[in-house]
């Protein structure tokens, strides 16, 4: 079928050019990062205007509801100040509209890692110790992953505490318990910054099998073989 072709042949070429990195930085790579972050930057805008623009901002503006309207010209208002800050003069006129992104922002992570991240690593690594219901062996197996999940979750808890006292020459220094604490944490950091690594490698190598056969199928398609 000439669509399946034509994206068979754009991603062969597209293929290449990316490949073609591997004789150094180019031009034809350039070109696809250039395509790949236009077509990326694209998608995004549509995503934007479709599911948030439209109808978080201008289809309540639209609204008989005094409370929705308020609650649209708000924000819009807000968003329509930070174009001052294009001009020097008056771009303190935006500094309000960027104080409540930036706190937004800052309570958002922060929530985040408390309730995405801290608290439930931290419920993991207690419901480890729930034996219930398990046999010796499965106890003891439940036991050491416990084991080994709370000292790492305590060591690189331990690792980010930075109140430390003063050498006799002035420089910072942690106690010995303290160090021997974050020296375990950055093992542990480490063992995950690996783990981490290594699956980016796999999904990098798996992808790169996939455009390589999918290359070999076109190529042969062609050919008629």
């Amino acid at each position: 079928m000439p669509i399946d072709f034509l994206a068979g042949a754009v991603g062969l070429i597209l293929t290449l050019l990316v490949f073609s990195y591997l004789i150094g930085d180019n031009p034809l790579f350039r070109l696809a990062t250039y395509l790949f972050i236009g077509v990326s930057s694209g998608y995004a805008a549509a995503a934007i205007w479709h599911y948030v623009l439209i109808p978080k901002l201008f289809n309540p503006l639209r609204s008989n509801d005094p409370a929705q309207l308020i609650l649209a010209v708000i924000p819009f208002i807000l968003c329509f100040t930070l174009f001052a800050k294009l001009l020097p003069r008056i771009s303190w006129i935006g500094n309000f509209a960027m104080a409540i992104l930036a706190g937004v922002g800052a309570a958002t992570a922060i929530g985040g890692a408390m309730l995405g991240t801290l608290i439930p690593q931290s419920l993991a690594a207690m419901d480890m110790f729930d034996l219930r219901g398990l046999d010796t062996a499965q106890a003891f197996a439940r036991l050491v992953q416990g084991a080994i999940m709370l000292v790492g979750t305590v060591a690189t808890l331990g690792y980010f505490q930075f109140s430390a006292g003063r050498a006799p020459d002035g420089t910072p220094k942690r106690n010995i318990f303290f160090e021997g604490v974050a020296w375990l944490g950055k093992v542990f950091i480490a063992i995950t910054f690996g783990a981490l690594f290594a699956g980016v490698y796999m999904a990098a190598l798996t992808a790169m099998i996939e455009r390589l056969s999918s290359m070999i199928n076109f190529i042969r398609q062609l050919a008629g073989i």
